[in-house]
């Protein structure tokens, strides 16, 4: 059983990814809520800390600026990705979080692709197409979960 992390930009699927993975019965935080994240948009590095020394089996969604401080605490660090224009469509679509409802939103969106994707995409061990069914992506987190990955020709 393994430490996971699924990182990317809003509206790429982490939550709903990590929904499915809880449903199957794996522990999930979504950083997004809970106060996991302060003020100035960090993870409480304390929290996260004990997090991850107390348990095993867990898969973690989130994009903060010091998420790569805990890199090597996770046995994989997953790119959940979209193009931008898929990503607008879906938070733009969202009931349950007002962010990118806004123009403003939208624009922090696009900016976010072109300066902070590119730099998860350097830390990723993993990078996966959000665009692809939920069950799918979620046999691949799972199958890092339980040290059986999915061959890459078996996808």
């Amino acid at each position: 059983m393994a430490r996971v992390l699924i990182t990317g930009m809003s509206g790429a699927g982490k939550t709903t990814v990590l929904h499915e993975l809880s449903r199957r019965g794996y522990r999930t935080i979504d950083t997004d809520y809970d106060d996991w994240v302060l003020p100035d948009d960090t993870w409480d590095e304390p929290r996260m800390s004990a997090l991850l020394a107390s348990d095993s089996s867990l898969v973690v969604s989130g994009t903060v600026e010091n998420q790569r401080r805990f890199y090597d605490r996770f046995a994989a660090v997953i790119l959940l990705s979209a193009p931008v224009e898929v990503l607008i469509d879906r938070v733009s679509a969202r009931t349950d979080n007002p962010y990118g409802n806004s123009e403003d939103d939208q624009s922090a969106i696009r900016q976010y692709v072109l300066d902070v994707e590119p730099l998860l995409r350097n830390g990723a061990t993993l990078k996966l197409d959000g665009r692809r069914p939920v069950p799918e992506l979620a046999d691949e987190v799972e199958g890092l979960i339980t040290g059986h990955p999915i061959a890459p020709d078996a996808r």
